[in-house]
């Protein structure tokens, strides 16, 4: 009787000491949950307010979208955009890695649309997840260390075999390495430089390539083999 009486008292003053601890986790996880959403209207409502104005070679909106979609459902967390323009495709690049914890560095050769870009994304909230970088994609890219999962490929399009080469190396076992302005039609017919790019990354043998069928300005898509390569497409 002692016993079960001193187990009982252990017991409560285990929760009673445990108490404290969860709400502060539990308050924790609110107060993210909550900034997130805070960050997410921020972001749709810059999108949506600036919808009609980006030019400067920047993607479309359904492209964006499409973008974003591809690193938060391969949880993505290391990426790196050949071509800034004035920011539209690296908020949604950077959009997508506040939610998987990851960072986007860009690179974009014209003064002007660089700091055009980094007003944009500082509009929209998205500064912490980017780092901005004011150059020659042909020296950058070759020069890059580290590894990325992530590739978004939307510069001068008779260099796209030199980027892919170049990141090749750096692909993580998981990555995606996007080419944008890459179309093809059902009889798999293309420009020249497009034709081109597409047979080339055919013959890497660890990844697999396609376009994505519901890109407006074409999306090829050449991803690592991993859980059978490029898995579904989302019809979004």
């Amino acid at each position: 009787m002692i016993a079960q009486i001193t187990s009982k008292s252990t017991f409560r003053q285990l929760f009673i000491a445990l108490v404290p601890s969860f709400l502060i986790a539990l308050t924790g996880f609110a107060d993210k949950a909550s900034a997130d959403e805070v960050l997410d209207a921020r972001v749709q409502k810059f999108l949506d307010g600036h919808a009609r104005e980006w030019r400067d070679m920047n993607v479309p909106y359904q492209d964006g979208m499409i973008l974003h979609d591809i690193i938060v459902d391969r949880g993505f967390t290391r990426a790196f955009e050949i071509g800034t323009s004035t920011g539209h495709s690296t908020i949604w690049i950077a959009w997508a890695l506040s939610k998987t914890g990851g960072t986007l560095a860009t690179v974009e050769i014209d003064e002007r649309r660089y700091e055009t870009a980094r007003e944009n994304i500082a509009m929209a909230g998205l500064t912490d997840y980017v780092e901005f970088i004011l150059g020659d994609a042909h020296e950058i890219v070759p020069a890059l260390e580290g590894t990325y999962d992530f590739v978004f490929s939307d510069a001068d399009k008779g260099w796209y075999i030199n980027y892919f080469d170049d990141m090749y190396p750096k692909l993580t076992d998981n990555a995606c390495f996007i080419a944008h302005n890459v179309e093809e039609s059902r009889f798999h017919s293309a420009r020249s430089w497009e034709a081109e790019y597409l047979e080339h990354v055919r013959k890497a043998p660890d990844m697999l390539t396609m376009v994505h069928p519901n890109a407006r300005n074409g999306i090829a898509m050449t991803c690592k083999e991993v859980d059978g390569g490029l898995g579904a497409v989302d019809d979004r």
